[in-house]
């Protein structure tokens, strides 16, 4: 279940509770979790409704404008309209390890560890440190065009970024990508070793 980026802020306060899609069949269940951008939702209910049965007070909920404003973005695409209720958790513990850019040596052979397994399980050869590298020279730039700085598509490029936010080294931003704290002192690190 994905959400656009403008609610995601209405969510981590609270203030956004429910969704309502449009599913052949629904791909959450109740009880379930399902971790987003600003933490980890548990969703505490499902059901099948109608148009009908949303109320002003839904699509607010919602992070609707209005009742009409989320019956237009709801469309008429074809499957079974859901109501989802859910509550935010936690928060995002990738944030406070992106933030975190006091790194030890043992901080730094883990991350080295981890960036070595991605590389090691790409069948085009090792990326890692070619992405970090271009998101640090080209913070904020479209996803689009850093794919096409590399030989990767858009969504293998975007699967990969999401690979090093995991680790705490990269940040989405409204636009493109920055590096994290995280990931600015191992760049600023490795590139020192490298200079020896």
């Amino acid at each position: 279940m994905l959400f656009k980026k403008g609610i995601l802020n209405d969510i981590e306060l609270g203030d956004v509770t429910t969704a309502f899609r449009v599913w052949r069949r629904p791909t959450v269940k109740p009880q379930g979790r399902l971790r987003i951008a600003v933490g980890e939702l548990v969703i505490e209910d499902l059901r099948e409704v109608s148009r009908d049965d949303i109320s002003e007070a839904d699509a607010r909920a919602a992070g609707a404008l209005d009742r009409a404003a989320l019956l237009a973005e709801l469309g008429d695409r074809p499957g079974r309209l859901y109501r989802i209720d859910f509550r935010i958790d936690r928060p995002d513990g990738r944030r406070a390890l992106a933030a975190d850019d006091d790194l030890d040596a043992d901080a730094l052979a883990a991350i080295a560890s981890a960036l070595g397994r991605l590389d090691r399980r790409s069948r085009s050869g090792a990326w890692t440190r070619g992405v970090l590298d271009l998101i640090g020279g080209h913070p904020g730039r479209p996803a689009g065009e850093l794919a096409d700085a590399t030989d990767m598509d858009k969504p293998a490029f975007k699967s990969r970024v999401r690979s090093l936010k995991e680790l705490g080294l990269t940040e989405s931003l409204k636009v493109g990508y920055r590096l994290s704290p995280r990931g600015r002192c191992y760049l600023r690190e490795v590139s020192g070793r490298d200079d020896r």
